[in-house]
């Protein structure tokens, strides 16, 4: 069973890698705009132990894709926050798609961002994929 969910999350990934061959966002902010709190990440990093089983200790990937380092944020650029809580609120934890709350994937969300040393903010992510998906990922400032 959890080979099939994790076959389906990797032919999600497939499609969307696909689609993020197309060109870039046309989103009004960036990951480097702080857009995440530092409590919001250290409640992400509570829940973290979920991602650890596939993604790896430091995120570096296992059973399931790097949500850390260069390969992360190469697989990212020019998709948004948006696309990335989507993808993560339908696919994730593997072995129970979509059982956390909102809040839950945000927080997780925030917890990446951190890890990949994306700013902080003022501002907590919100867990309405509208508003995010104008948030472009960014692997450098611009």
């Amino acid at each position: 069973m959890r080979l099939g969910i994790a076959l389906v999350a990797m032919v999600f990934l497939a499609i969307v890698s696909l689609r993020s061959q197309a060109p870039a966002s046309s989103a009004s902010r960036s990951v480097w705009d702080g857009v995440y709190t530092l409590a919001q990440a250290k409640r992400g990093a509570l829940k973290s132990g979920l991602c650890t089983s596939c993604h790896g200790d430091s995120f570096e990937g296992l059973l399931g894709p790097e949500l850390a380092g260069p390969a992360f944020t190469e697989r990212w650029e020019g998709r948004t926050v948006g696309d990335l809580f989507d993808l993560m609120r339908l696919t994730m934890p593997d072995d129970a798609p979509g059982s956390l709350a909102r809040e839950e994937y945000a927080d997780l969300l925030a917890y990446i961002l951190a890890v990949n040393k994306y700013p902080s903010g003022k501002t907590e992510i919100g867990t309405d994929a509208g508003p995010l998906k104008e948030i472009r990922i960014e692997p450098a400032r611009r």
